[in-house]
């Protein structure tokens, strides 16, 4: 694997591509221990760690009646001939073969066991990969030429990665720091990668640390740090890694900008968004029209609100793909132009390309089409979908329920459910929360029921329905079961305070609502929360606890919005005070609050 390994063979091209290519990954020890990988040596503290295998169960040797139908019996092959079969089985995916030649070798090179550790990852198989890379550490001799070499290391991290296993990918960075030479980049890469992938945001720190130790940092360095700064909403050090990697001398790359744009949307700065793209510009073609780029500067350029630069990229595009379609649709829906957003719908269509649309299209439409609550449109585009045989999409099918019912068609949302061969949670949730909107909350009560006993786990969703069917019917005995199922499953939801509120109003059970409102410390109620005490305070004609309530919201530093002038002005109604009404008139005049309640 090594260039240093001459007597070894090369393995196959296509592994090592396949290895090379893997982001790289990230380090997390005391300064003391990272300050060691500036010498070739590491023979001073390491982590306690490190001297610790790897805590993973031996994986047996795999025996099957077949061995002799994949191993040799006559002389042993030689280690070229092996690592081909070897590789060989790893492309077609038949790993288990490859364990069997593997496990019959007496004693296997490095390369035998990259060959197969590549193979486990390259096929999905992380935890076998760790799994093999423990069975190596424990019984390699250093001494010979069978130890650990960059390929190793990088595959082992490559699957801690797609396992979000930070501990076993610690280790493995333990056991690269007591080996006899200096990390190459590739294994440098590898650990950012890693790093990256399994960190909190909270832990900067540390990714500094490995990124800055780095003697020789390449551009796949810079992208990976430039990714972890976006991904962790630290748009900022995104945007100023950017530059520093050009001050460097580093070219930026297609993923360079595909990285930095979403961190630009957060800086919110449409001056440094066309500096960048004009950067863009000026590197050629190459990279105004790789579709990466393309949808990505899209969807900043609408997550900015200024779709006209966003549709000049897409018009530029010579060969827009199902996502650029989507990207561009989903901008115009995301700035309320559902409108706009059906008649590019309407284009990718006309341009008879079915790589033009995919599920995700249909969806978009749907969306825009509910918005509109244009029933007509929303028939047609189920039709076609009916036509199309995308008809089996359980998602589309629920974006079809949904739908119907935002256009208040119920009967219909209905029929497309019954008809539906297959459901998953989000299918029933649909149906259910389109019932109970729709005023059918016995039949949205009955249908949790036959979800429960069809084995569909409820959630947040369905809590939420049931807590809204429970208020509508004022219902308290279906409200205490779902309160009780809440607490007994730890389910926690956003909002599930203010439903729970407004069920118990409802109900006539105000000081259960009283409770839950007192329960959470009134600095951390929410706006929802507080207009669902007043409101309910006010339902239960206790209005001068309503005007109480108000006057501590206010005193919180909560801005009221219009359904806290719709929720207190009626306690003044009830009062008869019109001075109380004509203050909380100017109070909304003030804060333009009148706007928002019309």
């Amino acid at each position: 694997m090594c260039a240093t390994q001459k007597k070894n063979p090369k393995i196959d091209e296509k592994m090592r591509v396949a290895v090379s290519s893997s982001s790289p990954l990230s380090l997390p020890f005391s300064s003391s221990t990272i300050a060691q990988t500036h010498h070739r040596k590491y023979s001073a503290s390491v982590p306690p760690t490190a001297a610790v295998p790897l805590q993973l169960a031996q994986q047996q040797p795999c025996t099957t009646s077949d061995d002799a139908n994949h191993i040799e019996q006559n002389s042993p092959p030689k280690p070229k001939t092996i690592r081909f079969r070897l590789s060989q089985l790893c492309r077609e995916g038949q790993l288990h073969l490859a364990r069997q030649v593997f496990d019959a070798i007496p004693q296997p090179t490095t390369v035998l066991w990259n060959t197969l550790i590549i193979g486990y990852v390259c096929n999905n198989m992380p935890h076998e990969a760790i799994s093999l890379y423990s069975r190596m550490f424990r019984t390699i001799n250093s001494a010979d030429d069978r130890e650990s070499d960059a390929y190793t290391y990088s595959s082992v991290l490559k699957a801690c990665a797609e396992m979000k296993q930070l501990s076993i990918g610690k280790a493995v960075h333990c056991h690269i720091l007591r080996s006899n030479e200096y990390p190459s980049r590739i294994v440098y890469n590898s650990l950012l990668n890693m790093y990256a992938t399994c960190l909190s945001s909270s832990e900067c720190d540390l990714m500094k640390r490995v990124f800055w130790t780095m003697r020789k940092r390449n551009v796949v360095s810079w992208n990976t740090m430039i990714s972890w700064y976006a991904k962790t909403g630290r748009f900022t050090e995104a945007f100023r890694h950017l530059v520093m990697m050009m001050k460097w001398g580093f070219g930026p790359t297609v993923v360079s900008f595909v990285n930095v744009f979403p961190a630009i949307s957060g800086l919110e700065d449409i001056e440094i968004a066309n500096m960048v793209y004009g950067m863009v510009i000026k590197l050629g073609g190459e990279y105004v029209n790789d579709l990466f780029v393309v949808s990505s500067a899209i969807t900043m350029y609408a997550d900015l609100g200024c779709l006209e630069f966003a549709r000049k990229i897409f018009d530029n595009c010579l060969e827009k793909n199902a996502h650029v379609w989507n990207t561009m649709i989903g901008g115009y829906i995301q700035n309320n132009y559902p409108i706009v957003a059906l008649e590019l719908f309407n284009q990718a269509l006309e341009e008879h390309d079915c790589s033009n649309i995919d599920d995700v299209t249909f969806l978009s439409a749907l969306t825009a089409a509910s918005e509109l609550q244009q029933l007509d449109v929303g028939q047609q585009l189920h039709s076609y979908l009916i036509k199309s045989s995308l008809v089996s999409s359980v998602i589309l099918l629920n974006a079809v329920v949904a739908f119907y019912s935002r256009c208040n068609s119920i009967g219909d949302s209905f029929k497309v459910f019954s008809g539906m061969q297959e459901r998953d949670v989000v299918s029933w949730n649909t149906i259910i929360c389109a019932l109970v909107q729709n005023g059918l909350d016995d039949e949205g009560l009955m249908l949790v029921y036959e979800m429960q006993k069809l084995g569909f786990a409820i959630d947040g969703v369905t809590i939420t329905a049931l807590l809204s069917a429970a208020s509508n019917l004022r219902n308290h005995k279906v409200g205490k079961e779902t309160h009780a199922y809440l607490i007994r499953h730890g389910i926690q939801f956003n909002g599930m305070e203010s439903y729970l509120i407004d069920m118990y109003a409802k109900s006539g059970l105000i000081q259960d609502a009283e409770r839950i409102f007192n329960g959470n410390c009134k600095g951390n109620n929410d706006l929802a929360v507080w207009n669902a005490m007043i409101s309910g305070t006010t339902q239960n004609e206790l209005v001068e606890q309503s005007l109480i309530i108000f006057q501590q919201m206010l005193m919180e530093n909560i801005m009221p919005n219009a359904v806290t002038l719709a929720s207190i002005l009626p306690a003044c109604s009830q009062l008869g005070s019109i001075a109380m009404g004509k203050l909380l008139h100017g109070f909304a005049i003030r804060n333009s609050l009148m706007k928002m309640s019309l």
